[in-house]
């Protein structure tokens, strides 16, 4: 049994994946200091504790970028023929489930304080005889977590379509929502400060129902991929235009009178199936397995593609879905 080989990025999209891949070592590391200093200043704050949750669920995609990539580019082997390339859709799904717990998790905890009226004090401490209002580390404290979120998030959704990485592109939306997180506790901080009581649980909740609105598309995006939808976009809904460009292309060859291409993506790639109908059965068995390789070099992720000559008819009367048949 013959095993598909192994993904290579080409020379900008192997740069783009390395430049990935320190963002996120970059990303663990600071994630992880921003998650202590907001715990060692939080207090009783509702904001304040909804950023510290959010940033340590952050850890997830970040992690399972670098964990699930790496699989991702192991060699075929005859346990896993077609490579593990799916590895990246679950880390997608994982990060996505994340995101969506956190936010009904602190949803339903900032409501829940809105509810019942429970009032949110910043107090102070003493430092060298001088009282200190708890509020000014706690400020500190989120602008050191907020800044490099919004330029990690930037950095990651440039790259994330280069590599058409999912994961990374989730993770791009964690960024977006650590920012947000820490810029409504910081309206929660100062409004509590200045005897609003219900700001702090308020500005929690806002951010709760941004975070649990990315975690739902993101878990719809994911559970879609896995179930072999039409390839979309990385960075929206709209599919993806090369299959339609490969077949496109496959039909300008002199030998083939008419094509249809079918794909699916396996996290960074595609596989499929390309139904010829040829104008003659000359050579047919060497035509297909040149026009097999020409079409993986017509664009990287195009990695794994069978062709498969058919009638006229069939094409004319369904195209591929008859191919399959129907029951």
């Amino acid at each position: 049994m013959k095993n598909v080989n192994l993904v290579e990025f080409p020379p900008e999209q192997k740069a783009a994946y390395r430049k990935a891949r320190r963002l996120e070592y970059v990303s663990v590391a600071y994630i992880g200091s921003a998650a202590v200093f907001l715990y060692l200043v939080m207090g009783s704050s509702q904001a304040m504790r909804t950023s510290w949750l959010e940033d340590m669920m952050s850890l997830v995609p970040p992690v399972a970028f670098l964990v699930c990539s790496r699989i991702a580019r192991t060699e075929p082997s005859r346990k896993y023929p077609y490579g593990r390339h799916s590895a990246v859709s679950i880390g997608y799904i994982t990060s996505a489930l994340a995101l969506t717990a956190m936010g009904a998790f602190l949803l339903t905890e900032a409501a829940t304080k809105l509810i019942l009226g429970e009032r949110t004090t910043i107090g102070g401490y003493d430092l060298f005889g001088t009282t200190i209002w708890a509020g000014w580390p706690m400020l500190v404290a989120l602008a050191y977590t907020s800044v490099p979120s919004y330029f990690l998030g930037r950095a990651k959704l440039k790259l994330a379509p280069l590599i058409h990485d999912k994961i990374l592109y989730a993770d791009a939306k964690m960024n977006r929502a650590d920012w947000m997180a820490e810029v409504a506790a910081t309206v929660g901080v100062i409004g509590t400060g200045f005897g609003i009581w219900w700001a702090d649980a308020a500005a929690a909740g806002l951010v709760s129902l941004d975070i649990l609105r990315d975690g739902l598309r993101n878990i719809g995006a994911a559970v879609t991929d896995l179930m072999d939808e039409t390839p979309k976009v990385t960075e929206g809904d709209g599919l993806n235009p090369l299959p339609e460009k490969l077949q496109a292309y496959i039909e300008t060859f002199d030998w083939v009178e008419r094509a249809d291409v079918r794909m699916r993506e396996e996290g960074h790639v595609f596989f499929g199936e390309a139904f010829v109908v040829p104008r003659d059965e000359r050579d047919l068995v060497q035509r297909i397995a040149a026009l097999s390789g020409q079409a993986k070099a017509f664009n990287w992720r195009v990695h794994d593609l069978t062709v498969m000559p058919v009638s006229r008819e069939l094409l004319r009367d369904g195209g591929a879905d008859e191919v399959e048949g129907d029951d």
